[in-house]
């Protein structure tokens, strides 16, 4: 080893120790105290190794993963013992015991009469303990109202889990009294349905709902201003990919309904028009000028618009687009 690099590593080490304690260790940690290289860790021989001069750092590593072999998805699930991931669209976040329906035991052999009544009794007494209280029996009835609309709606898992989020702030804020439990819940789908970017109607929302369309317009105001959440205006644009995909309408339909709406936002065509309206309406105008067949009757039972809604708005769209060319 040459005085030069006796020195320059010196240096380095001198350098080290003025980082402070912290630094310098977390330094060590990553560097080779060789060769400064990059240190892996050997989970095969349960070694740190350096990775340029193969030095080994340190040996007899805890592995701390689990004991057991999985090659497939199927197996691992089936090997692992841990539980599934809490999630607020379970009253209890998923995290109490659930009692399998099925009267069958380990092996996949038929209970005895005796032992599917215990289990009954289990069963009924792990359903009373799971709900002990009126606060919880009403997150469970909301929950599940929630994930029966989401469902029908066709909307995604992460607007279920926003849903369930604003529905427990409601019922933190004492917000409930006075207004239904499915109204509630109705409202703050709605609610995440558009924080999401996937909005839904409400026509579409009231439909698969148990109340009243103005019921529900009047508790998601509510909710919205006293929970402050924050809900832009729907864009057109989110709702035209749902309509030219439940119309089989091509790419370049959808693309052609997208510059409608553009346009017309530069031309401020869309202020104080609904939103679903003025979609229902580009898709329609789009599918005409690429030649698609497709009847006002058939976007209207899509969009739930009127077709006298479309006549008017996709006239509007199409003297906008008229209007930019020339």
């Amino acid at each position: 080893m040459t005085d030069s690099t006796i020195r320059t590593r010196t240096g380095e080490r001198r350098q080290r120790e003025s980082e402070g304690p912290a630094e310098a260790d977390e330094q060590e940690r990553e560097q080779c105290p060789e060769c400064d290289g990059r240190l892996v860790s050997d989970d095969e021989h349960a070694e740190t190794v350096c990775e340029d001069c193969g030095l080994v750092v340190e040996e007899g590593e805890i592995d701390r993963g689990p004991e057991w072999r999985a090659f497939d998805a199927a197996e691992k699930d089936e090997k692992s013992r841990v539980g599934a991931p809490t999630t607020n669209m379970m009253h209890d976040q998923g995290l109490s015991t659930n009692i399998g329906w099925q009267d069958k035991d380990a092996y996949g052999k038929a209970l005895s009469n005796r032992q599917r009544q215990k289990m009954q009794r289990l069963r009924t007494w792990n359903e009373r303990f799971r709900t002990r209280d009126s606060k919880e029996r009403n997150l469970k009835q909301a929950l599940g109202e929630i994930d029966r609309m989401a469902s029908a709606l066709g909307l995604p898992e992460n607007v279920r889990e926003t849903a369930s989020v604003i529905y427990r702030r409601a019922l933190e804020e004492d917000l409930l009294p006075g207004r239904s439990i499915e109204g509630v819940a109705t409202a703050s789908l709605y609610a995440a349905a558009r924080q999401a970017g996937t909005p839904r109607s409400l026509d579409e929302i009231t439909a698969v709902s148990r109340v009243e369309k103005d019921e529900v317009a009047r508790t998601y105001r509510y909710v919205v201003r006293e929970l402050g959440l924050e809900v832009q205006p729907a864009d057109p644009e989110s709702y035209v990919p749902r309509f030219a995909s439940d119309l089989e309408l091509s790419d370049e339909t959808e693309r052609r309904a997208r510059n409608l709406l553009k346009t017309a936002k530069e031309k401020g065509v869309h202020s104080g028009k609904s939103p679903v309206g003025l979609a229902a309406a580009s898709v329609y105008a789009a599918a005409l000028l690429t030649n698609e067949k497709v009847t006002q009757n058939d976007v209207s039972e899509v969009a739930s618009i009127s077709e006298v809604t479309i006549r008017n708005r996709y006239h509007e769209l199409l003297e906008a687009e008229d209007g930019t060319r020339v």
